[in-house]
């Protein structure tokens, strides 16, 4: 389980002045809530959460380091929600969910797929039917990904749910029977060969020149018998 560290601090006030020279001063309002623990307002700044984004972690777990007057305070997290501006694409707030350590979470794992399939090597094209899987595990046993490994798959072949190798603990959630990953026969189209497209273009053409030839010589022959 991959988990980033990101810094925050309290805030005192939710209203919408304070929250707004927030922003003016670069940092995002945001609140901390849970199950299990009182709401914390935080101020997390702007540039942080846009680096989140950049680097595609704004779905991976967050551990806040919260700073209240001096006192530190760790809480790992998931951002719930994080709403953004329509028209000029700022970061307008941020939701950060607890997460409890020993609580299962039902969360969508990205599948890795590796090797080369032996149909490919025939012919075949490799499909990847599904990239992700939905699995339930504690926090801390949820994997960054999950190996396919299409090697030996040949032509016809596939790779479904149950076929895949994961660790203990973790159950996966979608229907068994599902496909990940095949591998299919090309199919090609049928293109008839220039050539006899050529030659059948020529035979007609010489066709229409020859009829006009035919029905002229059939004057000549009656004069010739006057």
């Amino acid at each position: 389980m991959e988990v980033t560290d990101l810094t925050a601090q309290v805030r005192k006030e939710q209203k919408k002045g304070p929250s707004r020279r927030l922003r003016q001063k670069g940092f995002v309002p945001a609140i901390f809530y849970g199950r299990s623990t009182e709401n914390i307002l935080l101020a997390v700044k702007n540039e942080a959460m846009v680096k989140l984004r950049k680097d595609k972690k704004d779905h991976a777990f967050i551990k806040l380091i919260i700073d209240d007057g001096g006192k530190k305070i760790e809480k790992l997290s998931l951002i719930r929600e994080l709403q953004v501006q329509p028209l000029t694409g700022m970061l307008y707030h941020a939701d950060f969910y607890e997460v409890d350590e020993k609580r299962k979470i039902t969360m969508d794992v990205s599948l890795r797929f590796v090797g080369k399939a032996i149909g490919v090597e025939m012919g075949g094209e490799l499909q990847h039917l599904r990239r992700e899987v939905k699995v339930s595990c504690l926090p801390l046993d949820l994997p960054d990904h999950i190996d396919v490994d299409v090697t030996k798959l040949d032509i016809g072949d596939s790779i479904r749910i149950r076929d895949l190798k994961i660790a203990e603990g973790i159950t996966l959630l979608d229907r068994p029977d599902t496909s990940v990953a095949a591998v299919a026969v090309i199919k090609v189209a049928k293109v008839e060969e220039p050539a006899k497209e050529e030659a059948a273009a020529a035979e007609g053409a010489a066709a229409e020149a020859a009829a006009p030839a035919a029905g002229a010589a059939a004057p000549a022959e009656k004069e010739k018998g006057k």
